[in-house]
């Protein structure tokens, strides 16, 4: 199935194994380190899995970010988006105001809104309710992928309300999924140096499954790349396998690697530029090995990553473009300098490029039709 020709006899004999069933974390964190034609076969293997699994259809959605506030009262060293109340460049958008970027959204074909922001001093879960039935109210029809699990628990604690609570609050007011992010790395030693005042490990999970058992799918992420080892991205992934194996509610993988230029943790010094193409390589190849069965959709962040190299993401596990993303400013603010907002023809030329067949999909990926 694929040359073996100056390819290490580990490496065959975990390749070969991996055409036809998950790979476990001692392989995995092998093949993290595998370089030259070991590390072509392993993209090689992670392409045909793609394929067994996914077919050769590459999806993508037509959405819409919204940032409505970059106070925080976090302080997370890889973000380089957070203001405090008093800086100049601080905003909040009023609830007025995220309206009008939301019709301007659905104007422009967006059928999925996503909504997040920094930690606002005081914001709580019926903040974030009155907010989605006001969208709810004036566009029915849009889906409101939102809220990380961090707000979550953030606007929780200061509704003084259990995880489960706020969450059957946001769902009945209209919340259709959520946004997996705010995982960083799932290792509570990498989390006290890189988000100290974010939710732990435990926590993460906690909000997750609790969304998962209400009946709120959601996505994962793994951010990668800044002081964050092959064992600690093994450890991660394992984690969100072992969620999916007890709950099913995760829709993608979302790899996103760190951006570092204008991070705060990376200008003091303490972190890596970032994560070389080899590893993102690595990283895509190896999550489709492990996720094999349980997480269907893998995500290429053409944001970070930029249009060419997504391609050859794609070409290594990966099966979904992600969104056409009108607005963004996260990556951007940390020096991503791929755009902000790209158009569907665009997306379309990029996959038909590489052989592969562009497909329209919902954010849930039950309505998938080819462009």
């Amino acid at each position: 199935m694929f040359g073996t020709a100056g390819i290490k006899t580990r490496t065959r004999k975990i390749l070969e194994k991996a055409v036809d069933e998950p790979i476990g974390t001692e392989d995995a964190l092998y093949l993290m380190d595998v370089t030259g034609r070991d590390l072509q076969a392993l993209l090689m293997v992670a392409d045909i899995v793609r394929e067994s699994e996914c077919g050769d259809r590459v999806t993508f959605i037509e959405n819409w970010n919204i940032n409505f506030t970059n106070i925080c009262s976090g302080k997370c060293g890889f973000c380089a988006f957070r203001r405090d109340e008093m800086d100049d460049d601080s905003h909040y958008l009023e609830t007025e105001e995220i309206i009008k970027i939301a019709e301007k959204a659905v104007e422009n074909g967006a059928r999925e809104l996503c909504i997040q922001g920094g930690l606002y001093p005081g914001l709580d879960t019926y903040f974030y309710e009155d907010l989605i039935r006001e969208i709810k109210s004036r566009f029915p029809d849009v889906h409101l992928h939102s809220f990380s699990p961090m707000e979550v628990y953030y606007g929780a604690r200061n509704a003084e309300l259990s995880i489960e609570e706020a969450l059957r609050i946001l769902k009945r007011a209209g919340l259709g999924s959520m946004p997996g992010t705010a995982a960083e790395i799932l290792n509570d030693d990498v989390r006290s140096v890189i988000c100290p005042t974010k939710l732990s490990t435990g926590e993460w999970v906690e909000v997750i499954e609790t969304a998962h058992r209400v009946g709120i799918p959601t996505t994962c992420t793994m951010m990668y790349g800044h002081i964050d080892t092959p064992e600690h991205r093994v450890e991660h992934m394992a984690i969100l396998r072992d969620i999916q194996e007890r709950t099913g509610g995760f829709t993608e993988f979302v790899p996103l690697p760190f951006m570092h230029p204008n991070a705060p943790i990376y200008r003091d010094g303490d972190a890596m530029p970032g994560a070389t193409g080899a590893q993102d390589l690595k990283v895509y190849a190896i999550s489709r090995l492990m996720f094999r069965g349980l997480i269907r959709n893998i995500q290429a962040s053409w944001v970070k990553l930029g249009f060419k190299f997504a391609q050859i993401a794609l070409l290594s596990g990966a099966n979904d473009f992600g969104g056409t993303l009108g607005e963004e400013n996260i990556s951007r603010s940390a020096g991503a300098s791929y755009g902000v907002r790209t158009e569907p023809s665009e997306i379309v030329r990029v996959v038909r490029d590489i052989g592969r067949i562009p497909a329209r999909r919902d954010t849930l990926y039950r309505e998938i039709i080819d462009v």
